[in-house]
């Protein structure tokens, strides 16, 4: 396969078709093959498989639907707010809400087929290969499935759909499913290809993936399920899997941070495990750049709370930072003396395009781009509506890497070995020291001094309950990958919802310094306010434009309601819907809520 776009545009020509009987005079179609025809070639098996890309790496989506996509970070975690009310938890049990298994029986359909198909069809090596591949789809889809709700009902067979026993199978506790995708992700290490061809999943990928949910299982064990034993199963997984992908040397840190993501062809990047290629060629596009053109006007951006965490390029926070006006949150300086990946990931200068936090972000547009919107004129076509056609690192290098890090600090706290600054230079330092855009050492931006674990930021910020190692590799990991895929299911897996919480953090409710009788003089209006570094909120009166100077809050920015320490809430796992449960009740079987929600 030369192109990535050839797994996500195959329509699935091998039309399946299953049926419980036949008619005596039933015959199968010419053209179209069926469930006694189609398992038969190596080359019908992949094109089964490729029909599972688009489920687990929808990259930025297609078109307009960003659902599932990168993009939607954007919308629920602490680094965003919303101008106007803030997203919520789900508070109360649905009406109708539960999983969806189809997708998991069309991959346990797979392996079945192979194990009673295709035994005399595949080499041993080919046979274990596509079991690898298939175990590996069903090992990340239950790992997503549980990280939703908890216990949820294992199969790892093709349940009949007679059965209603099968059919109404009781959820299956956490561990034990989580033990299964365990074995089916080492299954996968083990067996799939180390190069099955362009842009199919390899043994790299399966690394990559398998080091991101075995961190994120371990995590849920530490910290939500205070389980230390199950969380050193996982984080060892999660190193041993980084392990392989650090080892291979086909990976580096060699691209700037920008480029990336607004690239038109991320085809052997050494920064890229995987990707989704765009092409309007074959009207495969998206829509993210489109809103980060700095045309398009928004009304979401970059938090307070996520604008302060930036470490300083000194390697200090901005607390104790010797860089020259380190505690001036002016955007211009602010670019200069902080880590190089703010200036990447935001427009150097407030706009009211951003209506929220007056912060722009252009992470996802090229710099050429932005300079011309700036300059007054529109965005090249392939920049607006839905005719997006850079390319999406569906998982990175770096991320491989600070899920590494992670995974051995956090072996360090439940009995496993400790971490040397050789494992941080490999990790961490290795990020910091990736090239800078010409355009950014141009503006004087620096790269950021490394991490010395021996000598840590002293943080005034820093949450007590956590120790300083994992708090910096926590930091890094939200500059890393800001406005991409991570940082809400971060805030979950390490228990830390309440950084969420509204009323607790005032900072989540503003977002970029202004000042505004300089910067944006025009913008001076009702419905303007800022909030000064002592936290007093400063609302234009008609008179006091002079003293707007902060970070901007819009008079109708509110909060989000209590969602932590409520009865009958639990936000860290999705509840199931009432009518789910009652049809089990009609069918004589029973289905539980899942923990933390009212049971009846």
């Amino acid at each position: 396969m030369k192109n990535i776009n050839k797994y996500f545009l195959i329509l699935f020509l091998l039309t399946i078709t299953f049926s419980g009987c036949k008619k005596f005079l039933d015959r199968p179609p010419l053209t179209v093959e069926n469930d006694e025809t189609a398992w038969q070639t190596e080359d019908n098996l992949r094109l089964y498989a490729n029909k599972f890309y688009t489920s687990f790496f929808p990259g930025y989506g297609l078109g307009f639907n960003t659902a599932g996509a990168a993009y939607m970070d954007y919308q629920f975690s602490d680094d965003v707010f919303l101008l106007g009310n803030q997203g919520n938890f789900t508070r109360a049990v649905p009406n109708s809400k539960i999983w969806s298994m189809s997708l998991l029986r069309s991959i346990n359909i797979m392996l079945d087929r192979m194990n009673n198909k295709m035994t005399k069809v595949l080499s041993e090596e080919a046979f274990n290969h596509w079991s690898g591949i298939g175990r590996f789809f069903r090992g990340m889809e239950y790992a997503d499935l549980v990280t939703e709700y908890g216990d949820v009902p294992f199969y790892d067979y093709v349940p009949s759909d007679l059965d209603l026993a099968d059919l109404y199978k009781p959820r299956t506790p956490r561990n034990e499913v989580m033990d299964a995708v365990y074995e089916d992700l080492k299954f996968a290490l083990n067996n799939v290809r180390i190069n099955d061809g362009d842009q199919y999943i390899n043994r790299y990928v399966v690394a990559a993936f398998t080091s991101r949910v075995a961190l994120y299982e371990g995590s849920w064990q530490k910290y939500y399920y205070s389980n230390n034993e199950r969380a050193k199963k996982f984080f060892e997984l999660a190193e041993q899997a980084g392990n392989v992908v650090i080892a291979s040397g086909k990976y580096d840190i060699v691209t700037d941070y920008r480029t990336l993501f607004t690239s038109n062809n991320l085809a052997g990047n050494k920064d890229v495990i995987f990707f989704r290629h765009y092409d309007p060629a074959v009207a495969i596009l998206h829509s993210v750049a489109s809103y980060n053109n700095l045309s398009e006007s928004l009304g979401f951006g970059p938090s307070t709370d996520f604008i302060k965490s930036f470490i300083c390029v000194d390697g200090n926070v901005w607390q104790n930072s010797s860089e020259s006006s380190a505690n001036d949150f002016t955007l211009s300086k602010m670019i200069l003396t902080r880590d190089s990946r703010l200036e990447a990931t935001f427009y150097d200068k407030p706009t009211s395009k951003n209506r929220a936090s007056f912060w722009y972000v252009v992470k996802f547009a090229p710099r050429n781009v932005i300079n011309s919107v700036a300059a007054g004129n529109t965005p090249p076509p392939e920049f607006t509506s839905s005719k997006n056609e850079t390319d999406y690192p569906v998982i990175r290098y770096s991320e491989v890497l600070l899920n590494w890090i992670e995974a051995k600090a956090e072996l360090s706290t439940v009995g496993g070995g400790g971490v040397n600054q050789s494992d941080i230079n490999v990790s961490i330092n290795k990020i910091r020291n990736r090239p800078l855009a010409a355009e950014a050492v141009a503006k004087g931006i620096k790269k950021t001094a490394v991490l010395d674990i021996n000598n840590l930021p002293n943080d005034p910020s820093k949450d007590a309950s956590v120790p300083a190692l994992l708090w910096e590799i926590r930091r890094e990991r939200r500059m890393e990958l800001s406005f991409e895929h991570s940082r809400y299911q971060d805030l979950r897996r390490w228990k830390k919802l309440s950084y969420m919480d509204t009323d607790v953090n005032k900072n989540l409710l503003s977002g970029g310094w202004v000042n505004f009788s300089v910067e944006v003089p025009s913008e001076i209006k009702t419905g303007v306010s800022v909030v000064d570094m002592s936290g007093n909120q400063i609302v234009y009166n008609g008179s006091n434009g002079a003293a707007l100077k902060g970070f901007y809050r819009a008079t109708n920015t509110n909060g989000r309601l209590p969602f932590l320490n409520q009865a009958g809430v639990n936000p860290y796992l999705s509840p199931v819907g009432k009518v789910q449960m009652d049809d089990y009740t009609s069918k004589g079987y029973t289905l539980t809520q899942t923990e933390g929600w009212p049971q009846n």
